[in-house]
């Protein structure tokens, strides 16, 4: 299922587009997203896409995060990021090293360096 976000969306005339992470545009109806959900600019939305005589069109489509303004309000500070990056730059480069000397982390460590790069991406993201 691909993952997008909404470019725009007309709630009033009940029709927007989405662009996939690959950059490619869908027609989006409002007819296709859950009854009471609302989306705006900005929503990323995992969805089907089929291709029909007026280009791609969103079959069926489910949002994945809220809106920017409460993602925004419950992101961490500029400070605590750049403390947050310099430990995930020591984990990775110690993760490197292994690497270089033919080692991949058990997969204990390797589940908690993937759940930290993305915590990191969420806040990066939103």
């Amino acid at each position: 299922m691909p993952t997008g976000r909404v470019k725009w969306f007309d709630a009033d005339k009940g029709f927007g587009f989405v662009i996939a992470e690959d950059g490619s545009q869908a027609f989006l109806h409002s007819s296709v997203l859950p009854e009471g959900v609302e989306v705006t600019k900005g929503t990323r939305l995992e969805y089907d896409v089929v291709d029909s005589r007026r280009g791609a069109q969103v079959l069926k489509a489910r949002p994945i995060t809220t809106p920017g303004k409460v993602a925004k309000a419950r992101r961490r500070s500029a400070v605590d990021m750049a403390v947050m990056v310099e430990d995930v730059i020591k984990v990775l480069d110690d993760l490197n090293n292994g690497l270089q000397h033919g080692r991949y982390p058990d997969p204990t460590h390797g589940n908690k360096v993937a759940s930290l790069l993305r915590a990191i991406a969420d806040d990066l993201e939103s």
